[in-house]
């Protein structure tokens, strides 16, 4: 008799049979139960279990996605409550981080289609040509003390971040961008705060300014109202 055919090769494989049912199981419950706490969030406006969620979603997004579905919430829906839950985490550590330490992250989309500025190695350089809002912004950006950087993509934000080393940052873009840009910056311990565009695209997007501003302003001053990082595209 092998060692394959013996009773411990038998009840090793039954063991590792079983335990692999059981773990299944357990992702398969913990999914279900995430997109019940995230739908229940969603519609009624209210972040329920938010540090179980966080993690449970990053583990799990495929599976708490499909669930999600089947109660009736689409990908754009999940992605905004998921953008919105982690900026409303974010946004102490963010406030308590000097404004020198901070950085911005604008999409070049942003500008007019014929914007006269040049690509850098450090992203486009606004030449405040008054074609777009970028120039205005940026420049009151900076005037706060911010590094305004005017990207192409998520490689010169990573170079521009190895460079200058902020702790915080605020990204603006679309829906998919932003999410990314947040998973990437927990990923290597940067407080990460998103603003979704209002018009989504290649060429001439817009930005929700506004929310650009009053995330900028966190630990600076108090802005009035109620700060909205997350106005879905239209």
């Amino acid at each position: 008799m092998t060692f394959f055919d013996s009773g411990a090769w038998v009840g090793l494989m039954t063991l590792i049979g079983e335990v692999t049912f059981f773990l299944i199981l357990g992702m398969v419950l913990a999914a279900v139960a995430l997109a019940i706490i995230a739908t229940a969030s969603i519609t009624r406006g209210k972040f329920y279990l938010p540090r179980i969620l966080i993690p449970g979603m990053v583990l799990l997004e495929g599976l708490v996605k499909a669930f999600c579905k089947l109660l009736g919430l689409d990908d754009k829906d999940l992605i905004t409550f998921f953008i919105t839950l982690r900026n409303t985490m974010n946004t102490k550590a963010f406030a308590g981080t000097p404004v020198e330490q901070r950085a911005v992250f604008l999409p070049q989309c942003l500008r007019s289609a014929e914007c006269p500025a040049h690509l850098t190695p450090e992203g486009l350089k606004c030449r405040r040509c008054g074609r777009c809002a970028v120039g205005e912004n940026s420049a009151w950006l900076e005037g706060l003390g911010y590094r305004v950087f005017i990207v192409p993509g998520s490689t010169f934000i990573k170079r521009m971040v190895k460079k200058y080393r902020p702790k915080a940052i605020i990204g603006v873009g679309c829906l998919m961008e932003v999410k990314d840009g947040i998973d990437m910056s927990d990923r290597i311990g940067i407080t990460a705060i998103g603003v979704v565009n209002f018009k989504d695209g290649c060429v001439e997007t817009v930005a929700d300014w506004a929310g650009v501003r009053d995330a900028a302003l966190l630990g600076i001053e108090h802005p009035s109202g109620a700060v909205d990082f997350h106005s879905p595209a239209e």
